[in-house]
């Protein structure tokens, strides 16, 4: 044989030999990330896949979920719940939220998620556990006052809050545990309460100064954990769901404002905690294996002091034994008499009537004339007689900030910005966003805007858990309405600054008194009869103009706060333990759009991601220069 031949039957042999060990790995690559139900014996998984239904035929859980393999290990039906307190919907269209974006991209959502009202945080983080409304599972506010065991509700002191008398409803923990489902809470609203008769598996107190990895570090260390099928005999064992907590974009939208420079630098840096737990999943090759739900809980609006109500110009507050809620109050008069709510609500009602007051808030009676939409009158602890202020205004007593005095000298009301308005506001806003063999749907996949009691039933459906009765009515698998068009334009909601005193009515909303509760009944609502004609405050927008604060590139600067340089880049925070005021890096998603649903691209970096692996173990076990290394006091830290 000549020796071209030769040279080129060795080339052919080692082309052949190259083809074939990528095949294995491209093999190897599709099988790991592949959703394959594992089919192993009963005696090896134990308990059957599906949790048998408990109810009646009609009530039967709609989703079987699976027990699936990462490669390595068997997972049972597993979710990952987030909530991102204050993660106002159009926060994503800032481009500040790579991961975030891709996320959507990838997985099902609607447009947005309108809160319960009110949309605080409490009561909405207990409805989104529970399914029900505020006024069904008792937490009414973030504040209140129980009028049968003369208590009050403070939702910043554990000592009052964090008793389960207050919590009378079965969250989604509870739930999960009387079905044998291990569940892990990391700091949400009520998981510290000792609500039911079983607690979480595993339960972290709240920490307002938790470094944000360190939430990723939590929910990654829950997964690595043994499962059930390990045959691992002692130890703790995997959770199937974990439901954690965020409380950062909300803490600066209430300090900065939520068009400020300093709430761009949060909401990078809760989308950078978000690339770091979706490359853990990765790591692990779960991302298709579990389901990752992402929620919040409400908007935030932004305010001023050309927006502030005098709480002792409204209402003779020496006569109110208690005052309920905030923004918006509920108030509980010494004397609560038909006639005495009767003369505070007309005094009240002509009030909002007057000019000086530019239509800043509505008044309601619990019994009478409450929103229906609003689901806030079929409980105690609901005051009697409600204000509650427009979109952007506040309500404040004088010992909090004194309108002619406090201006006179220059102070600025704080906070910078608030929630707890109508709840169907576009500013009140919230984001719901899944992803996971939960929901086979094609990427992109876009759902119909719905309320946070539907959230239950979904992540019960996800785990094949039974829910108890609830106010949702959604059940897996979702129906979807078609894609999201992420190239059509997105109309911002408007949310004025230091230079608009009275944010634009939103047509559609509730501002009118409801007709159902009218005089026009036959004139025996005797309190709603000096309300007719029914006043209507709904304005039309006429020609919209963009409001240019809620733009990507033109911010409103926070004053004392330095402009974020980048997107890629935030200022230091001490209360995130920083060490000076200079920049820190925002990890983010490297992956392009057009990279998402390239296989091949996917594949080898998944494939130049295990040499990388391999290279950096050969170079710890032999040192760079191929000895090796030293195991004396000189060895250099890693």
């Amino acid at each position: 044989m000549s020796k071209k031949a030769r040279y080129g039957g060795f080339a052919a042999v080692h082309v052949v030999i190259v083809v074939v060990f990528l095949a294995l790995l491209y093999g190897a690559w599709r099988a790991s990330h592949a959703r394959n139900v594992v089919d192993t014996p009963a005696d090896v998984l134990g308990e059957e896949t599906k949790v048998e239904s408990q109810a009646t035929d009609d009530q039967e859980t709609r989703y079987p979920a699976r027990r699936l393999s990462n490669g390595t290990h068997i997972f049972a039906p597993t979710t990952v719940l987030i909530s991102l307190d204050g993660f106002r919907a159009d926060f994503l269209q800032r481009n500040l939220t790579p991961t975030l974006d891709r996320f959507v991209r990838s997985g099902i959502s609607p447009q947005y998620m309108n809160p319960s009202f009110p949309s605080l945080t409490f009561p909405n983080h207990f409805t989104l556990v529970t399914g029900l409304h505020p006024e069904s599972h008792g937490v009414v506010g973030n504040t209140f006052w129980d009028p049968d065991t003369r208590k009050e509700f403070y939702y910043t002191d554990p000592e009052r809050s964090m008793q389960p008398e207050w919590w009378n409803a079965e969250p989604l923990w509870e739930t999960a545990e009387k079905q044998g489902v291990r569940s892990a809470i990391h700091m949400w609203p009520g998981s510290e309460a000792h609500i039911g008769d079983l607690e979480p598996s595993y339960v972290d107190q709240f920490n307002a100064d938790e470094q944000l990895q360190r939430k990723v570090g939590r929910i990654l260390g829950w997964l690595d954990l043994p499962g059930d099928e390990d045959g691992v005999e002692t130890g703790d064992r995997r959770p199937q769901l974990i439901a954690a907590y965020v409380p950062n974009v909300d803490a600066d939208g209430h300090a900065y404002g939520p068009n400020s420079t300093y709430i761009r630098s949060t909401i990078a840096e809760v989308d950078g905690m978000l690339h770091s737990l979706f490359s853990g999943l990765e790591e692990r090759n779960l991302t298709d294996v579990v389901n990752v739900v992402i929620v919040s809980d409400h908007g935030m609006a932004t305010t001023s002091n050309r927006r502030l109500l005098q709480l002792e110009d409204l209402v003779d507050t020496t006569a109110i034994e208690h005052i309920d809620g905030w923004p918006l109050y509920g108030l509980r008069p010494y004397d609560q008499s038909d006639a005495q709510l009767q003369k505070l609500y007309q005094d009240l009602l002509a009030k909002a009537q007057l000019p000086e007051y530019k239509r800043a808030f509505d008044v309601y009676l619990r019994d009478h004339n409450m929103p229906a939409r609003y689901h806030f009158s079929n409980n105690n602890r609901i005051a009697p007689l409600w204000l509650v202020p427009k979109t952007g205004w506040a309500i404040v007593t004088k010992d909090e900030f004194d309108i002619t005095a406090d201006t006179v000298k220059g102070q600025i009301y704080s906070p910078l910005g608030l929630h707890g308005y109508d709840n169907q506001h576009p500013l009140m806003r919230a984001i719901f966003v899944a992803r996971g063999p939960a929901f086979p749907h094609p990427e992109g996949s876009k759902l119909e805007p719905f309320q946070n009691t539907e959230v239950y039933n979904i992540v019960c459906d996800s785990l094949s858990l039974n829910p108890v009765s609830n106010n949702g009515t959604l059940r897996l698998p979702l129906s979807i309405i078609g894609l999201h068009d992420f190239d059509a334009p997105v109309d911002l909601p408007d949310d004025p600054q230091e230079d608009d005193a009275l944010p634009p009515e939103v047509p559609n909303l509730a501002y009118s008194h409801d007709p159902e509760h009218d005089s026009a009944s036959g004139g025996e609502d005797q309190y709603l009869e000096a309300a007719s004609p029914v006043i209507s405050y709904a304005l039309p927008l006429g020609v919209k103009t963009a409001f240019l604060a809620n733009a990507p590139d033109v911010m409103v600067p926070t004053e004392g706060i330095p402009p974020v340089p980048s997107t890629t880049t935030a200022p230091t925070k001490p209360e995130d333990g920083g060490e000076s005021a200079s920049t820190r890096p925002v990890v983010h998603d490297g992956i392009e759009d057009e990279d998402k649903d390239g296989g091949v691209n996917r594949w080898w970096a998944w494939v130049t991601g295990k040499l990388e692996a391999v290279k950096g173990w050969a170079v710890g076990a032999f040192g760079a220069d191929g000895k090796s290394p030293t195991n004396g006091t000189e060895e250099s830290a890693s």
